[in-house]
Protein backbone atom coordinates (compact mmCIF):
# COMPACT_ATOMS: atom_id res chain seq x y z
CA UNK A 1 0.00 0.00 0.00
CA UNK A 2 3.04 2.31 0.00
CA UNK A 3 3.24 4.62 -3.00
CA UNK A 4 6.11 5.20 -5.42
CA UNK A 5 4.52 8.22 -7.11
CA UNK A 6 3.01 11.35 -5.55
CA UNK A 7 1.20 11.98 -3.36
CA UNK A 8 3.14 9.84 -0.90
CA UNK A 9 1.67 8.15 2.17
CA UNK A 10 3.76 10.49 4.34
CA UNK A 11 3.91 13.84 2.58
CA UNK A 12 4.24 17.55 3.34
CA UNK A 13 2.72 20.77 2.09
CA UNK A 14 5.94 22.62 1.28
CA UNK A 15 7.20 25.53 3.37
CA UNK A 16 9.61 24.95 6.24
CA UNK A 17 10.92 27.20 9.01
CA UNK A 18 13.71 29.37 7.63
CA UNK A 19 17.10 28.53 9.11
CA UNK A 20 19.09 31.17 11.02
CA UNK A 21 21.69 31.61 8.23
CA UNK A 22 18.92 32.22 5.65
CA UNK A 23 17.15 34.75 7.87
CA UNK A 24 20.40 36.58 8.54
CA UNK A 25 21.42 36.63 4.87
CA UNK A 26 18.01 37.88 3.71
CA UNK A 27 18.13 40.69 6.26
CA UNK A 28 21.62 41.65 5.09
CA UNK A 29 20.46 41.64 1.47
CA UNK A 30 17.59 44.04 2.30
CA UNK A 31 20.04 46.44 3.96
CA UNK A 32 22.54 46.12 1.10
CA UNK A 33 25.26 44.45 3.17
CA UNK A 34 25.57 41.49 0.78
CA UNK A 35 25.06 41.00 -2.96
CA UNK A 36 22.37 38.86 -4.62
CA UNK A 37 25.08 36.31 -5.45
CA UNK A 38 26.14 36.10 -1.80
CA UNK A 39 22.52 35.60 -0.73
CA UNK A 40 22.08 32.85 -3.32
CA UNK A 41 25.19 31.07 -2.06
CA UNK A 42 23.76 30.97 1.47
CA UNK A 43 20.35 29.81 0.21
CA UNK A 44 21.95 27.09 -1.94
CA UNK A 45 23.95 25.74 1.02
CA UNK A 46 20.99 25.83 3.41
CA UNK A 47 18.56 24.25 0.91
CA UNK A 48 21.06 21.42 0.32
CA UNK A 49 21.17 20.74 4.07
CA UNK A 50 17.37 21.01 4.24
CA UNK A 51 16.88 18.42 1.51
CA UNK A 52 19.34 16.05 3.20
CA UNK A 53 17.38 16.33 6.46
CA UNK A 54 14.05 15.63 4.74
CA UNK A 55 15.48 12.57 3.03
CA UNK A 56 17.10 11.36 6.25
CA UNK A 57 13.75 11.17 8.05
CA UNK A 58 12.25 9.20 5.16
CA UNK A 59 10.20 11.71 3.16
CA UNK A 60 9.76 10.60 -0.46
CA UNK A 61 8.87 14.12 -1.63
CA UNK A 62 11.21 16.98 -0.72
CA UNK A 63 10.96 20.76 -1.12
CA UNK A 64 13.31 23.73 -0.85
CA UNK A 65 11.16 24.89 2.09
CA UNK A 66 10.35 28.05 0.07
CA UNK A 67 13.63 29.37 1.53
CA UNK A 68 14.06 31.88 -1.32
CA UNK A 69 10.62 33.46 -0.77
CA UNK A 70 9.14 36.06 1.50
CA UNK A 71 5.50 35.05 0.86
CA UNK A 72 3.93 31.77 -0.24
CA UNK A 73 2.16 33.57 -3.10
CA UNK A 74 3.31 37.12 -3.82
CA UNK A 75 6.86 36.17 -4.89
CA UNK A 76 5.56 33.92 -7.67
CA UNK A 77 2.67 36.13 -8.79
CA UNK A 78 4.81 39.28 -8.91
CA UNK A 79 7.04 37.44 -11.39
CA UNK A 80 4.25 37.25 -13.98
CA UNK A 81 4.17 39.86 -16.73
CA UNK A 82 1.75 42.68 -15.90
CA UNK A 83 1.89 42.11 -12.12
CA UNK A 84 3.92 43.98 -9.50
CA UNK A 85 4.38 43.85 -5.74
CA UNK A 86 3.41 47.15 -4.11
CA UNK A 87 3.16 48.73 -0.67
CA UNK A 88 -0.41 48.99 0.61
CA UNK A 89 -2.05 50.93 3.43
CA UNK A 90 -2.58 47.90 5.66
CA UNK A 91 -1.39 44.30 5.97
CA UNK A 92 -3.69 41.27 5.83
CA UNK A 93 -5.68 40.84 9.04
CA UNK A 94 -5.38 37.40 10.66
CA UNK A 95 -6.89 36.44 14.03
CA UNK A 96 -4.93 38.66 16.40
CA UNK A 97 -2.09 39.69 14.09
CA UNK A 98 -1.34 41.35 10.76
CA UNK A 99 1.09 40.73 7.91
CA UNK A 100 3.45 43.35 6.52
CA UNK A 101 1.72 45.88 4.28
CA UNK A 102 2.33 44.52 0.79
CA UNK A 103 -0.02 43.55 -2.02
CA UNK A 104 -0.25 42.92 -5.75
CA UNK A 105 -1.19 45.34 -8.53
CA UNK A 106 -2.12 44.25 -12.05
CA UNK A 107 -0.90 47.08 -14.27
CA UNK A 108 -0.71 45.41 -17.68
CA UNK A 109 -1.59 42.32 -19.70
CA UNK A 110 -0.80 39.12 -17.79
CA UNK A 111 1.60 36.61 -19.34
CA UNK A 112 4.34 34.14 -18.44
CA UNK A 113 7.65 34.28 -20.27
CA UNK A 114 10.36 33.36 -17.78
CA UNK A 115 10.49 33.18 -13.99
CA UNK A 116 13.23 32.89 -11.33
CA UNK A 117 11.38 29.99 -9.73
CA UNK A 118 12.15 27.74 -12.71
CA UNK A 119 15.83 28.03 -11.72
CA UNK A 120 14.87 27.53 -8.06
CA UNK A 121 13.26 24.23 -9.02
CA UNK A 122 16.25 23.16 -11.12
CA UNK A 123 18.55 23.68 -8.13
CA UNK A 124 16.23 21.65 -5.89
CA UNK A 125 16.19 18.84 -8.46
CA UNK A 126 20.00 18.89 -8.68
CA UNK A 127 20.45 18.23 -4.93
CA UNK A 128 17.51 15.85 -4.32
CA UNK A 129 17.62 12.06 -4.41
CA UNK A 130 13.91 11.88 -3.48
CA UNK A 131 11.14 13.38 -5.67
CA UNK A 132 11.53 17.19 -5.79
CA UNK A 133 8.21 18.92 -5.17
CA UNK A 134 7.52 22.46 -6.37
CA UNK A 135 4.82 24.66 -4.84
CA UNK A 136 3.24 27.72 -6.45
CA UNK A 137 0.08 29.66 -5.55
CA UNK A 138 -3.10 28.76 -7.35
CA UNK A 139 -4.03 31.38 -9.99
CA UNK A 140 -7.06 32.30 -7.87
CA UNK A 141 -4.70 34.11 -5.47
CA UNK A 142 -4.18 36.94 -7.95
CA UNK A 143 -7.88 37.72 -8.00
CA UNK A 144 -9.14 37.00 -4.48
CA UNK A 145 -6.71 39.14 -2.50
CA UNK A 146 -7.27 42.45 -4.26
CA UNK A 147 -10.32 41.84 -6.45
CA UNK A 148 -11.33 44.29 -9.16
CA UNK A 149 -9.72 47.16 -7.25
CA UNK A 150 -6.20 45.77 -7.71
CA UNK A 151 -6.62 45.38 -11.49
CA UNK A 152 -6.11 48.46 -13.68
CA UNK A 153 -9.14 49.14 -15.86
CA UNK A 154 -6.80 50.38 -18.57
CA UNK A 155 -5.37 46.84 -18.78
CA UNK A 156 -8.64 44.97 -18.22
CA UNK A 157 -11.83 47.01 -18.64
CA UNK A 158 -13.77 43.71 -18.24
CA UNK A 159 -12.91 40.77 -15.99
CA UNK A 160 -13.39 37.91 -18.47
CA UNK A 161 -10.20 38.68 -20.46
CA UNK A 162 -8.30 38.98 -17.14
CA UNK A 163 -9.28 35.44 -16.10
CA UNK A 164 -8.58 34.18 -19.62
CA UNK A 165 -5.07 35.65 -19.72
CA UNK A 166 -4.33 34.47 -16.19
CA UNK A 167 -5.30 30.89 -17.05
CA UNK A 168 -3.16 30.92 -20.20
CA UNK A 169 -0.18 32.38 -18.32
CA UNK A 170 -0.46 29.64 -15.71
CA UNK A 171 -0.64 26.91 -18.36
CA UNK A 172 2.67 28.23 -19.70
CA UNK A 173 4.13 28.26 -16.19
CA UNK A 174 3.05 24.68 -15.48
CA UNK A 175 4.54 23.58 -18.80
CA UNK A 176 7.80 25.40 -18.05
CA UNK A 177 8.14 23.58 -14.72
CA UNK A 178 7.42 20.29 -16.47
CA UNK A 179 10.04 20.98 -19.11
CA UNK A 180 12.51 21.71 -16.30
CA UNK A 181 11.91 18.18 -15.00
CA UNK A 182 9.16 18.77 -12.42
CA UNK A 183 6.97 15.69 -11.92
CA UNK A 184 5.32 16.90 -8.68
CA UNK A 185 3.72 20.35 -8.74
CA UNK A 186 1.36 21.79 -6.14
CA UNK A 187 -1.12 24.64 -6.48
CA UNK A 188 -1.63 26.31 -3.10
CA UNK A 189 -5.39 26.95 -3.15
CA UNK A 190 -6.40 28.96 -0.13
CA UNK A 191 -9.36 30.75 -1.58
CA UNK A 192 -11.65 27.88 -2.54
CA UNK A 193 -11.45 26.94 1.17
CA UNK A 194 -12.29 30.56 2.07
CA UNK A 195 -15.51 30.16 0.05
CA UNK A 196 -16.66 27.75 2.80
CA UNK A 197 -16.75 30.61 5.33
CA UNK A 198 -20.01 32.65 5.54
CA UNK A 199 -18.03 35.72 6.71
CA UNK A 200 -15.72 35.53 3.68
CA UNK A 201 -18.71 35.10 1.37
CA UNK A 202 -20.28 38.24 2.87
CA UNK A 203 -16.98 40.08 2.36
CA UNK A 204 -16.98 39.08 -1.32
CA UNK A 205 -20.57 40.18 -1.85
CA UNK A 206 -19.70 43.48 -0.20
CA UNK A 207 -17.04 44.20 -2.80
CA UNK A 208 -19.27 43.14 -5.72
CA UNK A 209 -18.30 39.48 -6.24
CA UNK A 210 -20.78 36.58 -6.27
CA UNK A 211 -19.13 33.74 -4.26
CA UNK A 212 -21.19 31.04 -6.02
CA UNK A 213 -20.16 32.26 -9.47
CA UNK A 214 -16.60 32.72 -8.26
CA UNK A 215 -16.33 29.02 -7.38
CA UNK A 216 -17.03 28.11 -11.02
CA UNK A 217 -14.68 30.81 -12.33
CA UNK A 218 -11.95 29.50 -10.02
CA UNK A 219 -12.53 25.90 -11.16
CA UNK A 220 -12.09 27.02 -14.79
CA UNK A 221 -8.92 28.92 -13.80
CA UNK A 222 -7.41 25.85 -12.13
CA UNK A 223 -8.29 23.70 -15.13
CA UNK A 224 -6.70 26.22 -17.49
CA UNK A 225 -3.51 26.04 -15.41
CA UNK A 226 -3.53 22.24 -15.30
CA UNK A 227 -3.89 22.08 -19.09
CA UNK A 228 -0.19 22.92 -19.26
CA UNK A 229 0.90 19.74 -17.50
CA UNK A 230 3.56 17.60 -19.14
CA UNK A 231 3.42 13.78 -19.33
CA UNK A 232 4.04 12.09 -15.99
CA UNK A 233 3.38 15.20 -13.89
CA UNK A 234 1.27 14.88 -10.73
CA UNK A 235 -0.54 18.08 -9.76
CA UNK A 236 -1.81 18.42 -6.21
CA UNK A 237 -3.82 21.19 -4.59
CA UNK A 238 -3.37 22.41 -1.03
CA UNK A 239 -6.43 23.79 0.74
CA UNK A 240 -5.99 26.11 3.70
CA UNK A 241 -7.90 28.64 5.79
CA UNK A 242 -4.93 30.90 6.46
CA UNK A 243 -1.56 30.30 8.09
CA UNK A 244 0.54 33.19 9.40
CA UNK A 245 2.50 33.21 12.67
CA UNK A 246 0.35 30.25 13.84
CA UNK A 247 -2.92 32.15 13.26
CA UNK A 248 -5.76 31.73 10.74
CA UNK A 249 -8.26 33.72 8.71
CA UNK A 250 -11.27 31.61 7.65
CA UNK A 251 -13.41 28.71 8.88
CA UNK A 252 -16.07 26.32 7.63
CA UNK A 253 -16.30 22.70 6.43
CA UNK A 254 -15.69 21.70 2.78
CA UNK A 255 -19.31 20.78 2.01
CA UNK A 256 -20.21 23.99 0.05
CA UNK A 257 -17.34 23.46 -2.42
CA UNK A 258 -16.79 19.67 -2.36
CA UNK A 259 -18.67 18.72 -5.52
CA UNK A 260 -16.86 21.30 -7.69
CA UNK A 261 -13.54 20.79 -5.88
CA UNK A 262 -13.38 17.03 -6.35
CA UNK A 263 -15.27 16.52 -9.60
CA UNK A 264 -14.70 19.68 -11.66
CA UNK A 265 -11.08 20.57 -10.84
CA UNK A 266 -8.61 18.48 -12.81
CA UNK A 267 -5.96 17.92 -10.14
CA UNK A 268 -4.78 14.52 -8.90
CA UNK A 269 -4.67 15.03 -5.14
CA UNK A 270 -5.87 17.36 -2.40
CA UNK A 271 -3.86 18.34 0.68
CA UNK A 272 -6.73 19.08 3.05
CA UNK A 273 -6.55 21.09 6.24
CA UNK A 274 -8.12 18.96 8.97
CA UNK A 275 -6.26 19.87 12.16
CA UNK A 276 -9.10 21.71 13.91
CA UNK A 277 -12.87 21.91 14.11
CA UNK A 278 -12.72 24.95 11.82
CA UNK A 279 -12.32 22.58 8.85
CA UNK A 280 -15.44 20.53 9.60
CA UNK A 281 -15.80 16.75 9.30
CA UNK A 282 -14.59 14.13 6.83
CA UNK A 283 -18.04 13.65 5.24
CA UNK A 284 -17.16 15.60 2.04
CA UNK A 285 -14.58 12.89 1.25
CA UNK A 286 -17.49 10.69 0.12
CA UNK A 287 -17.42 12.73 -3.11
CA UNK A 288 -13.73 12.02 -3.83
CA UNK A 289 -13.46 10.19 -7.20
CA UNK A 290 -11.80 6.78 -7.12
CA UNK A 291 -8.79 7.92 -9.18
CA UNK A 292 -7.89 10.80 -6.84
CA UNK A 293 -6.21 11.03 -3.43
CA UNK A 294 -6.80 13.10 -0.30
CA UNK A 295 -3.80 13.90 1.90
CA UNK A 296 -5.15 14.31 5.42
CA UNK A 297 -3.74 17.39 7.16
CA UNK A 298 -4.65 16.07 10.61
CA UNK A 299 -1.35 17.13 12.16
CA UNK A 300 -1.08 20.84 12.92
CA UNK A 301 1.85 22.96 11.77
CA UNK A 302 0.72 25.84 13.99
CA UNK A 303 2.04 24.51 17.32
CA UNK A 304 4.95 22.37 18.44
CA UNK A 305 2.85 19.90 20.48
CA UNK A 306 3.46 16.47 18.91
CA UNK A 307 0.37 14.44 18.07
CA UNK A 308 0.38 10.85 19.33
CA UNK A 309 0.46 7.97 16.87
CA UNK A 310 -2.86 6.75 18.30
CA UNK A 311 -4.51 10.14 17.74
CA UNK A 312 -3.39 10.27 14.10
CA UNK A 313 -4.40 6.66 13.41
CA UNK A 314 -7.83 7.28 14.93
CA UNK A 315 -8.38 10.25 12.61
CA UNK A 316 -7.23 8.28 9.55
CA UNK A 317 -9.68 5.55 10.55
CA UNK A 318 -12.50 8.13 10.81
CA UNK A 319 -11.70 9.48 7.34
CA UNK A 320 -11.62 5.97 5.84
CA UNK A 321 -15.33 5.62 6.65
CA UNK A 322 -16.01 8.06 3.78
CA UNK A 323 -13.40 7.03 1.21
CA UNK A 324 -11.07 4.07 0.85
CA UNK A 325 -7.87 3.91 2.92
CA UNK A 326 -5.97 3.41 -0.33
CA UNK A 327 -7.02 6.92 -1.44
CA UNK A 328 -5.67 8.53 1.73
CA UNK A 329 -2.25 9.87 2.73
CA UNK A 330 -0.96 11.86 5.72
CA UNK A 331 0.71 15.26 6.15
CA UNK A 332 0.72 18.36 8.36
CA UNK A 333 -2.25 20.60 7.58
CA UNK A 334 -0.11 23.39 6.11
CA UNK A 335 3.46 24.47 5.68
CA UNK A 336 5.43 25.55 8.74
CA UNK A 337 6.25 28.97 7.28
CA UNK A 338 3.76 30.33 4.74
CA UNK A 339 5.71 33.57 5.06
CA UNK A 340 9.36 33.97 5.97
CA UNK A 341 8.40 34.88 9.55
CA UNK A 342 7.30 31.30 10.20
CA UNK A 343 4.92 29.72 12.68
CA UNK A 344 5.48 29.75 16.44
CA UNK A 345 7.33 26.48 16.98
CA UNK A 346 10.95 25.35 17.05
CA UNK A 347 12.78 23.74 14.13
CA UNK A 348 13.23 20.50 16.09
CA UNK A 349 9.47 20.42 16.77
CA UNK A 350 8.89 20.76 13.01
CA UNK A 351 11.21 17.84 12.28
CA UNK A 352 9.61 15.70 15.00
CA UNK A 353 6.23 16.23 13.35
CA UNK A 354 7.47 15.27 9.89
CA UNK A 355 9.21 12.19 11.31
CA UNK A 356 5.98 11.23 13.11
CA UNK A 357 4.12 11.43 9.75
CA UNK A 358 6.61 8.99 8.23
CA UNK A 359 6.37 6.68 11.24
CA UNK A 360 2.56 6.59 11.25
CA UNK A 361 2.33 6.15 7.47
CA UNK A 362 4.56 3.08 7.66
CA UNK A 363 2.40 1.57 10.39
CA UNK A 364 -0.90 2.32 8.62
CA UNK A 365 -0.01 1.55 5.00
CA UNK A 366 2.91 -0.84 5.47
Amino acid sequence: MQRTKPPFRADQVGSLLRSAPVKEARTKRVTGEITPAQLKAVEDAEITKLVDRQEAIGLQGVTDGEFRRSWWHYDFLAGLEGVELVSVAQGLQFKGTQTKAEGLHVHGKIDFTSHPMIEHFKFLKSVAKATPKMTIPSPTALHYRGGRQAIEKSAYPEMEPFFDDLGKAYAKAVRAFGEAGCTYLQLDEVFVAYLCDPAQRDYLRGRGDDPDKLLHIYADLVNAAVSGRTPGMTISMHLCRGNFRSTWMAQGGYEPVAEILFNKMGVDAYFMEYDSERAGGFEPLRLLPKHKHAVLGIMTSKTGALESKEQLKRRIDEASKFTSLDQLCLSPQCGFASTEEGNLLAEEEQWAKLARCVEVAKEVWG
